[in-house]
């Protein structure tokens, strides 16, 4: 197998290195030196956040084929030098207190908060200018709009608040209330307004008033700062309208004036902080009060959880805190278990099922792990399930690859080695031919297939003589039940072999010398056969093989019939750069970057490296009329189409990654196209409608609850097309 490592994330910086899953680390480190010139101990690897150290297996880190490490450079170390000395002045230094000719410190006024907009009871506690450095400006007039006033939220606002505003964004506390007949259009109040949801309590906000009647006040609501104004806006609480009071120099103001309106004794409402207590401090309440014991007394001892905000009593922990911490602090159930994180320097910890595995208990020493069965797979196929009878929609009859890794990548045959896919209980959905037998018969449209088991494969051995009888058990059972009749241990034959199981035939390079039917690289998948009737037979040894005739089923022409097709062979990304490493006898650099060494010459261009041009993909003319007439999608399709210069492959492949369920994963299935141009499967919005979610599971655009789920029939007819039998699911 072989890996990227990628320089300080920079594509143009890396190299491909063959590995095997049996190497350590370090084995990596020192192909890098020879590469890149950095020594082993200046590297750093890492790869899904882990450092990978020196001597641990490169198994252990699940590092597949073709993956991407990365790489850093150490840098070197510096001279240490005294840490320079800072001396802060009093930050009161940079501030003069002044006094202003409206407002004076513990005012009881209202405040503009720029965040939401809307205006708040608060309380003045200082009023200052910024000092420049010169004494005249104390000494002039300074202009009210060059204050600065802090403020700090008044006691009934949960949660409060403490900040500066402008000369603008404050206010003299509004106290009166209109009776509804003194309101009339064009006036602007202070009014109560809960932009989501309408009827219940909101933040304070100006209000210009268009329309009044005996019931409703209809306006619009002028939020603060640069914020566009909400137009047709009906207030719920028409009792609570009040007058916007206007800054009035102190000298004009009476003594009954500085005293009346402006106490805290009469509150204005908030949305409560807590609906379910109505932030009520006597009460327990497991929503805002403490987790364990759902108290809200002794605030000084309740302490916030830095990731979710639970509130906790330091004293009602286990075990319980003395204090309240300075750091950062997390609660039990957010909490890292640091005994599960692996630090620098440490081996990655096991589970104990990978723990148990044949290549950690074996004492084998060959080196099974280069090979690309042994590589694993980097992707699956979704399209249809594991046990799906028939063409896997997508793949063409004469599609080849390279390894049956791919083959198991793509959906038709999935086991890495097994010859037989299927179940005991449903029958067998693919198999492969690979010259295990010398004496099956392969005729191309009927051959004579051997069943599996019979041989002592110990020894992580793939291949070996037959040592025993077979039994019409497990994968034999499979295929036999493909069989258009009744099971029968003795073997049967089909009445009707046509209506039997699908079963998908895949041809490999390796029974080219028993068979001419066989392709010359790779593996081919030739179609749908049928199984025509099994029987046990007797070979050489005189030990018992199950054997199979199966006949080919197929509408589609043979890759060696006339109209037929072989397509070229499809390769893992990346794989022709390494054969062109190995051919070579070293690591090559793929991107336009040099070696570090400048006594060395520049690394070989792998654009070199001979690949065969991919033939574009034309859709049929009832795919593009379905494609053009699907304008909802329009954006996705033109998305879609520049992959056909690619081939049919890619193109499919983009399909199935633009059309994707956001819900299930999967191509949507009998889609819904939202307003806000968004696909899902049916069923899928169905269940989220059941959860009385209506909306959006992309992007949380309100569909509402009479939301007509109308299926997109020319997205659907093209997918069906495109993917045939992908509904089968």
């Amino acid at each position: 197998m072989y890996i990227k490592v990628r320089k300080d994330g920079d594509a143009n910086q890396e190299w491909i290195v063959e590995i095997s899953k049996k190497d350590s680390v370090l084995t990596i480190h020192n192909k890098l030196e020879k590469l890149t010139g950095f020594k082993t101990e200046e590297q750093t690897l890492l790869f899904k956040g882990k450092t990978l150290e020196f001597n641990v297996p490169i198994l252990d880190y699940q590092i597949e084929n073709n993956n991407v490490v990365q790489m850093f450079i150490k840098s070197p170390k510096r001279n240490e030098s005294k840490p320079v000395e800072i001396s802060y002045n009093n930050i009161d230094e940079d501030f003069i207190d002044i006094e202003s000719q409206y407002y004076k410190v513990g005012d009881f006024i209202d405040v503009m908060i720029q965040d939401d907009g809307s205006w708040y009871e608060a309380h003045l506690t200082k009023i200052f200018i910024r000092n420049e450095g010169s004494s005249s400006s104390i000494n002039n007039v300074v202009d009210e709009k060059d204050l600065t006033f802090r403020v700090k939220s008044a006691s009934h606002i949960v949660p409060g608040f403490e900040t500066d505003a402008n000369f603008k964004d404050i206010r003299p506390r509004s106290y009166y209330i209109y009776k509804l007949n003194e309101l009339s259009p064009e006036m602007i109040v202070l009014a109560n307004y809960n932009m989501e949801e309408k009827k219940s309590r909101g933040l304070w906000y100006n209000f210009k008033i268009d329309k009044v009647s005996r019931t409703n006040v209809i306006g619009t609501v002028l939020l603060g700062g640069d914020k566009a104004p909400l137009e047709n806006c009906t207030l719920h609480f028409i009792n609570e309208i009040m007058r916007i009071e206007e800054p009035v120099l102190l000298s004009q103001i009476t003594k009954k004036e500085k005293t009346s309106p402006h106490t805290e004794k009469t509150k204005r409402k908030y949305p409560y902080r807590c609906v379910s207590c109505k932030d009520n401090e006597k009460m327990k309440c497991r929503n805002c009060g403490c987790k364990i014991c759902h108290g809200k007394e002794n605030w000084e001892s309740i302490i916030l959880c830095d990731e979710c905000d639970d509130e906790y009593h330091i004293y009602c922990l286990k075990p319980p805190l003395t204090e309240v911490p300075s750091e950062d602090w997390y609660c039990p159930s957010c909490k890292v278990d640091d005994s599960k994180i692996v630090k620098r320097g440490e081996k990655v910890k096991l589970s104990k099922k990978r723990a148990n595995m044949a290549s950690k208990t074996t004492t084998c020493t060959r080196d099974w792990g280069r090979g690309m069965a042994c590589a694993g797979r980097t992707k699956q196929c979704t399209v249809v399930p594991k046990d799906h009878f028939g063409p896997i929609p997508g793949v063409d009859v004469g599609t080849r690859w390279r390894f049956r890794i791919q083959v198991s990548e793509a959906g038709v045959h999935r086991p890495h080695v097994s010859g037989i896919h299927g179940s005991g209980n449903k029958g067998a959905t693919s198999i492969v031919l690979s010259g295990g037998y010398a004496d099956d018969l392969d005729n191309g449209n009927e051959f004579i297939y051997s069943g599996s088991g019979g041989r002592d494969l110990s020894g992580n051995k793939r291949i070996n003589i037959q040592t025993s009888d077979q039994e019409l058990t497990r994968a034999n059972k499979a295929l036999a039940l493909n069989c258009n009749a009744p099971f029968n241990e003795k073997g049967a034959e089909a009445k009707d072999w046509r209506k039997g199981l699908p079963l998908r035939v895949v041809r490999s390079y390796k029974g080219k010398e028993l068979s001419k039917y066989c392709p010359d690289e790779g593996l081919r998948y030739d179609g749908i056969y049928k199984v025509v009737k099994y029987y046990p037979d007797k070979n050489e040894s005189g030990l018992i093989v199950y054997k199979y005739v199966i006949r080919r089923d197929d509408p589609n022409p043979a890759p060696w019939e006339t109209g037929g097709q072989e397509l070229d062979v499809i390769y893992p990304e990346g794989y022709l750069e390494a054969q062109a490493l190995k051919e070579k006898g070293k690591e090559l650099k793929t991107g336009k970057g040099v070696k570090r060494k400048t006594n060395t010459t520049v690394l070989t261009d792998l654009s070199n490296v001979k690949k065969k041009s991919k033939k574009s993909y034309e859709l049929p003319d009832e795919i593009e009329e379905l494609i053009k007439n699907d304008v909802q999608n329009a954006k996705l399709w033109l998305e879609c189409k520049e992959e056909q210069k690619n081939g049919k492959p890619d193109y499919l492949a983009k399909v199935e990654e633009v059309f994707k369920c956001i819900c299930c994963q999967e191509i949507v299935y009998e889609p819904i196209t939202t307003e806000c141009k968004h696909n899902f499967c049916q069923e899928c919005l169905k269940r989220a409608f059941k959860l009385e979610l209506y909306t959006c599971p992309c992007c949380r655009f309100d569909l509402g609850k009479d939301y007509k789920l109308i299926v997109n029939l020319n997205l659907s007819k093209a997918l069906k097309l495109l993917f045939p039998g992908y509904g089968s699911r």
